[in-house]
């Protein structure tokens, strides 16, 4: 079910200069949060291997081509930062507080994965370096205020959503 959320999520976007925005963040930290460091991160492995095997799924498509776009380094970054969030969200109680670092600290996973990458594959494989204040707009600054939303968007629903699944749980 993430997995598809996820992809829903790839296609929610709002055009930023070379990182596009979406909704992929919320969902890949919501699996973290709800499923746990292990089951988020399969959730979102599934979800990046799907768009690896050719299936539509990414922002820009899927194929195992996709490894040599620039951006592919957020989709690590994603299944890093899911593992990230649900390791600190299950190490104790169900505060906001506890939700947002582990949202923030999947956050940061996220960039340091994307902005490497991105980094990384324009010096070497493109051959055309990108510099360290050009990476740090347009994969951090123009991006992260939105993310900083999304991370505060999904700790008030796991706050929210985790009880009630709890509680559908024990009913079943």
């Amino acid at each position: 079910m993430f997995a598809a959320l996820i992809t829903v999520g790839a296609y929610i976007k709002i055009p930023v200069p070379v990182c596009p925005f979406t909704l992929q963040f919320l969902f890949t930290t919501l699996a973290g949060i709800i499923l746990d460091a292990k089951n988020g991160t399969i959730a979102v492995s599934v979800y990046v291997l799907l768009g690896l095997a050719g299936l539509p799924v990414f922002t820009g498509g899927g194929g195992i081509g996709y490894v040599f776009q620039p951006t592919f380094g957020y989709l690590i970054g994603f299944i890093a930062g899911s593992f990230v969030t649900g390791t600190i969200v299950d190490k104790g109680d169900l505060s906001i507080l506890r939700l947002l670092a582990g949202g923030f600290a999947g956050l940061m996973t996220v960039y340091a994965f994307g902005m490497a990458y991105y980094w990384a594959v324009c010096r070497f494989y493109i051959g055309e370096p990108i510099g360290i204040w050009q990476l740090f707009l347009y994969c951090f600054i123009l991006a992260v205020p939105g993310d900083i939303c999304l991370c505060i968007l999904s700790a008030i629903l796991g706050k929210r959503l985790i009880p009630a699944i709890k509680r559908s749980y024990k009913i079943a």
